[in-house]
């Protein structure tokens, strides 16, 4: 009696000791996540928050709308990450299904021959089944049973694991909006880009007319000897580069059609679109509200926070490895070695249950560099945060002085192309009266060209302006 309770003093300390051992952890670096932001953007006031207008209602261009709602059905990248969500969907039923029983069904047929001098065989030698009638030898099988493990989630680091998968699923939704918004963006600007282009060929085309208009006089003036054979070359040579730009510009239209069904996805086809009033766009109706709102609206920081939230149930995940975990087997089923002997019971009947505890006890190196990777991840996942928190709101700071920017140079750059419009028409009646030479109509008309296709390419930025600054307040994925 007293050997035995020395054997269950012994057992008791030797379990004290082992659970002390193994649920020891090392200590970590601990590094606290800054979620502040400024009170404004560059000290506006402004409360209203263009992010919460749906993209149908930013983007008021029926044929723009039509591209986009096609793209958000058909583009490849889109659809593949749709499949990358589903694949975190389905993890996160895998490791629900981690800390639940394991049931499973079995059953099989066999024989066993042992050699008759052996314990095994000289005991069913001996086994009398009936009277005068011996073990059969070789000995058959027959049996079918059901059996169940489960590991007991004591510490939790199933179902933190579970909690894990299940935030980084949420996690992968953010970033398919976020993939939403920039795709809006993109299909935005190349939209308003091929509306500048149209505009820009428009131009080219106005501008070979009135350069052809002006050799025809130069012709003339050549004929009577007012201007000389170089004058006559010297503007051929204008119309000929004014015409190489309108091919050039046809091109890039192409291109631009292309990168646009691209995103749409489909194969190049002419894109519907009215340039006609692209210079008359209005830019003025941006509202960025105030920096905190950036924290729900724009769906890149809330990846970056849920991935914060993952990285933190990994570590407890991990932290969990150190303690003993606890499992449960069991099985009930038939067996006998006649298959008519499998509905007599109790006899043919066979059931288990068993429990054991592991945990770590010596050499845990493993265990610890697992830890402390998880705590790293950890710390990576707080400065991504933060870096992404500080990103949106530089984005949206510049963007918004980008659109007060542009706007006086496009006004200025309207009073720039009314001068030199107007300077054409002086130059050629200077020329025509010989009080200009030819240099400086051809001057006149190359600016007045540039300073055209400057204000268009300034509208241009603007538009492309509004959008990216609606795609940076977090707007067009909801």
């Amino acid at each position: 009696m007293i050997k035995m309770k020395r054997k269950i003093i012994y057992v008791g300390l030797t379990c004290i000791s082992f659970l002390f051992t193994a649920c020891k952890t090392p200590l970590l670096p601990v590094k606290n996540v800054n979620k502040s932001v400024p009170v404004s953007f560059n000290n506006s006031q402004d409360s209203t928050n263009s992010a919460n207008i749906k993209w149908k209602d930013y983007f008021n261009d029926q044929y723009l709308a039509a591209l986009i709602d096609t793209a958000l059905s058909n583009n490849q990248e889109l659809n593949i990450l749709l499949q990358e969500i589903e694949i975190s969907k389905n993890e996160v039923m895998a490791r629900k299904g981690e800390y639940m029983p394991f049931v499973n069904i079995r059953g099989g047929a066999g024989f066993d021959k042992v050699g008759r001098y052996t314990s095994k065989g000289s005991s069913e030698a001996t086994t009398e089944i009936k009277p005068g009638k011996e073990t059969p030898d070789p000995l058959p099988e027959f049996g079918a049973r059901a059996y169940a493990s489960w590991e007991v989630d004591i510490w939790h680091k199933l179902r933190n694991a579970k909690k894990a998968a299940m935030t980084r699923y949420l996690a992968s939704i953010e970033g398919k909006n976020f993939m939403v918004t920039n795709l809006i963006a993109e299909i935005a600007n190349s939209y308003y880009e091929l509306q500048a282009l149209d505009n820009q060929l428009s131009i080219v085309r106005q501008n070979i007319e009135i350069q052809s208009n002006a050799l025809r006089i130069v012709k003339l003036e050549k004929e009577s000897t007012r201007v000389t054979e170089l004058a006559v070359k010297k503007f051929e040579a204008e119309v000929l580069s004014t015409k190489s730009l309108e091919f050039t510009i046809k091109q890039e239209i192409i291109e631009t059609e292309s990168r646009i069904n691209f995103l749409v996805g489909r194969y190049p086809q002419p894109i519907l679109r009215n340039s006609d009033g692209f210079n008359s766009l209005v830019t003025d109706d941006i509202h960025a509200g105030i920096p905190s709102e950036l924290l729900q609206n724009r769906p890149d920081i809330k990846q970056a926070e849920l991935q914060l939230a993952a990285a933190r149930l990994d570590i407890a995940v991990a932290k969990a490895n150190f303690y003993p975990s606890l499992g449960i087997s069991a099985s009930l089923g038939l067996q006998a070695f006649n298959p008519i002997y499998l509905a007599k019971l109790p006899e043919s009947l066979l059931t288990s249950l068993a429990a054991d505890m592991v945990g770590p006890l010596v050499n845990k190196n493993a265990i610890r560099a697992t830890y402390f990777n998880a705590n790293a991840s950890q710390i990576q996942a707080i400065y991504n945060y933060e870096r992404t928190l500080l990103q949106s709101y530089i984005e949206v700071a510049n963007l918004l002085s980008k659109v007060g920017n542009l706007k006086r140079s496009y006004e200025l750059k309207e009073q720039e192309v009314q001068a030199l419009t107007e300077s054409i028409t002086i130059s050629n009646k200077l020329f025509r009266s010989a009080r200009a030479d030819y240099m400086e109509v051809l001057l006149t008309q190359r600016d007045a060209l540039e300073s055209r296709f400057e204000l268009v390419e300034t509208k241009r930025e603007q538009m492309n302006a509004v959008v990216n600054i609606y795609q940076a307040l977090g707007g067009g994925w909801n």
